[in-house]
């Protein structure tokens, strides 16, 4: 085992482990948080929060980004956390046994884990995962209920706390996450120290929901009829016609039609349309965009159609489902209680 984190006497201790094509976003935010929580003035000394980033060579981001690491792999025991951080990679995962081993060590140490992003697949292949709940990004829900179809998986959060094993959806919730931990075992002041530098209005709570307008597909089978879904996902701000959404899962136009209505009963463009109001309608409660330009987000030429639309599929008109939302983060976030630990 490699040296001890800097600070033994720090509150917040983490380890942290990157995988190949790990997403930046959430490793910046995660460890970001930490680094100005530790210190006064934001000048990173590992007073309240150290941090160690371990591995045996440099590791590059999605981006393209190269991270050196620390040192190789430290006594789990020197960590209240070992937090493994994922990203693209997941489907081709380059996970030695050794890692695995480390995991499992640190487990039986009773050190936590947390699996930030795509980092909650290592933690399940290293069966540690097993009675536990995870929260995974809403883009590898089916992914992950595929391969671990006896882990409950939910995409309806930010992140989730279950004691020994916390799991973040990733991206900018990452962040959320670690304000959650700093403020755990450093305190609130520490936690708003960091929320101050960083600009942000406060920490949302785990229970703030993700974007919603992905599918439950579980039950859908026909992988064609998965792919065409996963693609409208990543194309909700355009106008795509039945021939486009054909071409990139490799059918025709009408073979496309006939397995959507066998497989969900509906016109492919028809469900498109639906999943493009349910996200009309996250963006209303949850953002402080203005009306026409959530239209054009979600691919409405105008506000006029786009309130016509929102009007036939929720009864009301947009804003009046904004008038529902008792704060920035919307009525759910609203209900729920901010972090209190």
């Amino acid at each position: 085992m490699a040296r001890q984190p800097g600070n033994l006497d720090a509150p917040l201790r983490v380890g942290l482990i990157l995988q190949e094509c790990f997403t930046l976003n959430a490793f910046a935010g995660f460890i970001d948080c930490l680094r100005l929580a530790a210190d006064k003035g934001g000048r990173s000394r590992p007073i309240n929060c150290a941090w160690q980033i371990m591995g045996e060579s440099a590791i590059t981001a999605s981006c393209g980004m190269r991270v050196v690491p620390d040192t190789d792999m430290t006594d789990p025991r020197a960590f209240d956390y070992i937090a493994v951080c994922g990203g693209n990679a997941y489907l081709d995962p380059r996970e030695g046994r050794g890692l695995h081993s480390y995991l499992r060590q640190a487990a039986s140490e009773s050190v936590r884990l947390v699996g930030i992003c795509t980092g909650t697949f290592t933690l399940a292949r290293a069966g540690l995962m097993n009675g536990y709940r995870a929260c995974v990004h809403w883009n590898v829900y089916d992914d992950f209920r595929e391969e671990f179809p006896h882990i409950r998986a939910v995409p309806d959060r930010l992140f989730l706390d279950a004691g020994a094993r916390i799991t973040c959806a990733g991206s900018s919730g990452a962040t959320d996450l670690a304000l959650h931990l700093v403020r755990r075992h450093c305190g609130a002041d520490k936690a708003a120290q960091a929320i101050r530098h960083m600009m942000l209005q406060e920490a949302r709570p785990a229970s703030h929901p993700q974007a919603h307008f992905y599918a439950d597909l579980a039950d859908v089978r026909d992988s064609r009829v998965r792919r065409a879904v996963h693609f409208m996902e990543q194309s909700l701000n355009e106008k795509l016609t039945t021939a486009q959404i054909a071409a990139h899962v490799n059918v025709s136009s009408r073979q496309l039609e006939r397995v959507f209505h066998a497989a969900l009963g509906v016109a492919p463009l028809s469900y498109f349309r639906d999943m493009r109001l349910r996200y009309s309608r996250w963006l209303l409660q949850h953002s402080e965009a203005h009306i026409a330009e959530i239209a054009a987000e979600v691919g409405f030429a105008d506000g006029a159609h786009f309130a016509r639309a929102f009007r036939g599929r929720y009864g009301q008109p947009p804003h009046a489902a904004r008038s529902q939302t008792t704060s920035m983060y919307g009525a759910a976030a609203a209900d729920a209680p901010r972090i209190t630990l």
